[in-house]
């Protein structure tokens, strides 16, 4: 039987790259066949008022009252993605903060798990710490925090292989040895959690380290007479850093200041967490962020409240902050491939948009 074709018009589409009016995308079978103006005529098709591609979160730790290392389970990351595609991001990458090793192989074991039950979206799981600064630990618990060994770190990638497609860690608490074992499983390593100086930092980026994690929170900052951590991811040509636009975990000028200066290197996540009372984080809603023992331990965020505030609170035009929710973070995980942009013979991985920049909808190949 043949695939079924699906017509979206747009009164805007977003292609990743450029902007277009009055669009029809053809959808055959998961790919995008052909894109065309718009023929009045055509009345079978889905209509929205912006068109683009869909969003990825690649930092975020549970939804709905599962927080995946209190729930190190398949029904976990479902409704993990749920509370994904309601703000238009149907990829992310689930995340495990410092912790008991224990828990992290529970955490890929629920990955697999979830995988196996149909699961969709899951580009793997992203383990934060607790190769981490004890100085930078922020929220996470200082009594897991220490550097690996060689043997620990084989364990650890042994049996996420697979699964395990990101790590933060510091830079300057992980050996050479360390770094390049890593790299070879093919993980993505993000410095995070770090108190690395200028110096340290640039060798780390040079030596294969790609990007940083939540740029400003949890590093050594930017200082006149110390660059730091901050200063060398701006100053790198190459690294690329997430932040996090909810206004609480770094000022909007802060944020619109980086964007001058990083362009198409910042991209968003949301670290979200969400209410619990169990497990080694309690994560409690004051407000409309997430505190754990009384320190900032989270956001409330969603992809599309990052892409609002990024418009009306940052002053980022509407095209960069879809980008930075989706073709760069999928070029962080080098899978740009498939997200980021709407071309003929591409996945049709896509969100649509209403006029007040809230998801109407969502379509994956």
């Amino acid at each position: 039987m043949a695939s079924e074709t699906v017509l979206y018009k747009a009164d805007k589409l977003f292609n990743g790259r450029s902007w277009y009016t009055n669009q029809l995308v053809e959808v055959i079978g998961g790919r995008v066949t052909d894109i065309r103006p718009a023929d009045d005529a055509v009345t079978n098709a889905v209509y929205c008022h912006i068109l683009a591609p869909a969003f990825i979160d690649i930092q975020i730790y549970g939804a709905h009252g599962k927080l995946l290392a209190v729930y190190p389970e398949a029904d976990s990351l479902f409704k993990l993605r749920d509370y994904c595609i309601a703000g238009g991001a149907p990829f992310f990458q689930p995340t495990v903060a410092t912790n008991d090793t224990r828990i992290f192989f529970q955490c890929i074991d629920a990955v697999r798990a979830y995988r196996q039950q149909g699961g969709q979206g899951c580009i793997g799981l992203h383990v934060e710490g607790p190769w981490i600064n004890k100085t930078k630990k922020g929220a996470h618990i200082e009594s897991f925090i220490h550097p690996p060994s060689v043997s620990e770190a084989k364990e650890l990638l042994e049996y996420g292989k697979d699964v395990i497609t990101m790590i933060t860690l510091a830079p300057e608490t992980c050996s050479r040895e360390v770094i390049e074992l890593i790299r070879s499983y093919g993980v993505t390593i993000s410095a995070g959690h770090t108190d690395a100086s200028y110096e340290d930092a640039m060798r780390a980026f040079d030596g294969g380290i790609q990007a940083a994690t939540h740029l400003f929170n949890a590093m050594s900052p930017l200082q006149h007479r110390a660059p730091g951590m901050v200063g060398a991811i701006f100053d790198h040509p190459g690294v690329m850093s997430s932040i996090v636009p909810d206004g609480y975990h770094v000022d909007f000028t802060a944020i619109r200041l980086a964007k001058k200066i990083m362009q198409e290197r910042l991209f968003v996540i949301t670290d979200a967490v969400t209410e619990t009372d169990k497990g080694a984080y309690p994560h409690h809603l004051v407000g409309d962020r997430y505190e754990s023992n009384g320190i900032l331990s989270g956001s409330a965020l969603t992809m599309i409240k990052s892409v609002r505030n990024l418009v009306e609170k940052a002053g980022v035009p509407l095209g960069e902050a879809l980008r930075m929710v989706s073709l760069y973070p999928a070029q962080v995980m080098k899978i740009s491939d498939r997200i980021g942009t709407i071309q003929k013979e591409s996945e049709a991985n896509m969100v649509m948009i209403d006029r007040n920049l809230e998801v109407t909808g969502t379509c994956t190949a």
